[in-house]
């Protein structure tokens, strides 16, 4: 299997494995998201892997962009400019969502073992994968409005379908953490389990997966998940498009400083 900067990539038996390598937090920026759309696509050629398993080191499985980070900005722009196709001069969100995209085209079943925070897109990713292991000590939140911001990720589309309109409206408007507890309670996770033992229940639920038929799976996903990949497609534009215009506002500005420096932000609506 190919080697990778940021990611640690196996195959234990019929499961393909991906764990994120950016502790404590694992942010993430395209160079990541691409990373792992290019593993699934490995675990995709192989034949012999029917499911895999999504983990990550640190106490947090993805705190999402760190927009405080001037150098991931620069590194996103040099990254976006390298690749040279039209969507380019859209800039690098657009470019990390057509990377996400990839992540919603795999074609075998995902296992994400969420063993602390999934933050704004970081929840993005996880919800991005077919089912989820969690603890009583991880959070689950769209926290885009205390930054002044729009949803991004799919979420607008990938939410609601799992925890329903209402509930996704809820963690969207209020930016509230939901705890592993609450996030089993509301379907946003399938399984919870002691924090030290998450990637070993996310193993044992792809292993669970991995001894059905590899062409029953793949026929039963394809019907379950049809044009999942081009409604979120749709969906990211849209968010790009509120992100973009956001991301000019002083309250932007203002909800990134705030949530740098742990106090309530002074929103002045402009």
């Amino acid at each position: 299997m190919t080697t990778f900067k940021d990611i640690g990539v196996e195959k234990v038996g019929h499961v393909g494995t991906i764990e994120i390598r950016r502790p404590p937090l694992n942010f993430f920026d395209i160079s990541l998201i691409n990373q792992i759309a290019d593993a699934l696509d490995e675990f995709d050629r192989d034949i012999e892997i029917r499911a895999s398993v999504l983990s990550a080191q640190g106490k947090a499985f993805c705190a999402g962009a760190n927009f405080g980070d001037p150098a991931r900005q620069a590194q996103e722009a040099r990254e976006a400019e390298k690749k040279g196709d039209p969507a380019d001069n859209l800039g690098p969100i657009n470019h990390l969502y057509i990377q996400a995209v990839r992540i919603f085209r795999a074609k075998k079943p995902i296992v994400a073992a969420v063993q602390g925070a999934a933050i704004g897109g970081g929840l993005g990713l996880a919800v991005s994968a077919d089912f989820r292991v969690t603890c009583p000590e991880a959070r689950f939140s769209a926290n885009f409005t205390k930054l002044g911001f729009h949803p991004g990720f799919g979420l607008t589309v990938t939410l609601p379908e799992l925890i329903g309109k209402n509930n996704a409206e809820l963690m969207f408007y209020t930016s509230r953490r939901v705890t592993g507890e609450e996030a089993v309670k509301w379907g946003l996770a399938n399984e919870l389990v002691p924090q030290e033992q998450v990637k070993a229940g996310a193993m044992k639920l792809a292993g669970e997966i991995a001894e059905c038929s590899p062409l029953g799976l793949l026929s039963t996903r394809a019907t379950m998940r049809a044009n999942l990949a081009d409604r979120v497609m749709a969906a990211t534009n849209h968010e790009l498009a509120e992100q973009t215009r956001l991301r000019a506002t002083e309250d932007f500005k203002e909800g990134v400083k705030a949530t740098e420096e742990r106090r309530a932000a002074n929103f002045k609506g402009r």
